[in-house]
């Protein structure tokens, strides 16, 4: 009697055992989801996918360079690169010539499916002849850059492509909201020469109404000759500008020299280009609002 309800024990905790085995494994395969990485190639980019993927589930967004790199120029990737890009199921770039490097990507990548954010965009000249490829500065470039970033996404995933244009369309929004709002509060200064550090602001000047007199340095890192420089100093003093934007990421010794040999005043104007390692996905709005409150302070003191 005693052995036969020992049995029955053994048997019903076999059971039970075997239910809660089923159990685990079901609720293991239901909760594993397969995962898109998508890599961005620099910081803005960067930011507008982290909006555009918002709350989908499985999707990853990684970025390529450190968010300290700031734009691309001459960039040379490095071996780190090429082993997030092997992760990669989607790389998202800005284009217009700014990822020179994309041609040892497709050579190390062919199949890689790449969105260009800045496809079939009306690009500006530099001074050079050759396109402007920083669309992002102004709002309105961004604003299509997020729409083209969304379209790729979304014929690249085509099962999440709902949800990219539903993200994108709130971002969108956000954007517009910041663009007019700025505009509000920009548009009624009479005067807005200035002199910019690099060429990274014709986009944002051609939105908001600034007259670029002329640029210190057409690249980073190449200094005005003194020649240029002497130049430089007399067409500011001739068309009485008051207004020089220096770049938060390089440093501001040039802009200072300039303006105490012609009285202007060095204002810091943010191209959006360098950030935290984690950016929220707010921070490229954040960062056009401290760069309306430097514009309204800039002007109000030079009027």
């Amino acid at each position: 009697m005693k052995q036969g309800k020992l049995l029955r024990t053994l048997l019903i905790t076999l059971a039970f055992s075997f239910i809660l085995a089923g159990c685990s494994t079901g609720t293991a395969n239901t909760t594993k989801k397969a995962e898109t990485t998508i890599v961005t190639s620099f910081y803005p980019m960067y930011i507008f996918t982290q909006n555009i993927v918002k709350d989908i589930p499985g999707i990853k967004v990684e970025n390529m360079t450190e968010p300290q790199q700031g734009c691309l120029h001459d960039y040379q990737m490095v071996p780190a690169d090429l082993k997030t890009l092997e992760k990669a199921d989607i790389f998202v770039i800005n284009g217009a010539g700014m990822e020179s490097f994309m041609d040892k990507v497709i050579k190390q990548r062919p199949s890689l499916k790449i969105v260009e954010a800045s496809k079939d965009m009306e690009l500006l000249k530099d001074a050079n002849g050759e396109d402007n490829a920083h669309v992002w500065v102004g709002i309105s470039g961004a604003i299509q850059e997020v729409k083209n970033i969304s379209e790729g996404l979304a014929k690249a995933d085509s099962k999440n492509s709902e949800a990219y244009r539903k993200n994108a369309s709130e971002y969108v929004k956000q954007l517009e909201a910041q663009r007019e709002k700025m505009h509000k509060e920009l548009d009624g200064f009479k005067s807005k020469n200035v002199i910019t550090f690099h060429e990274a602001f014709p986009y944002f000047a051609k939105e908001f109404g600034l007259n670029i007199v002329s640029v210190v340095e057409r690249e980073p890192g190449t200094e005005p000759s003194a020649g240029e420089l002497a130049g430089l100093i007399d067409k500011i003093k001739s068309s009485n500008v008051k207004v020089l934007f220096a770049e938060p990421q390089y440093s501001a010794k040039a802009a200072e020299s300039i303006a105490k040999q012609t009285g202007a005043k060095v204002y810091l104007l943010d191209p959006v280009v360098t950030g935290e390692k984690n950016a929220p996905a707010d921070s490229y709005i954040k960062t056009m609002d401290e760069n309306l409150k430097v514009l309204v302070k800039a002007f109000k003191e030079n009027q």
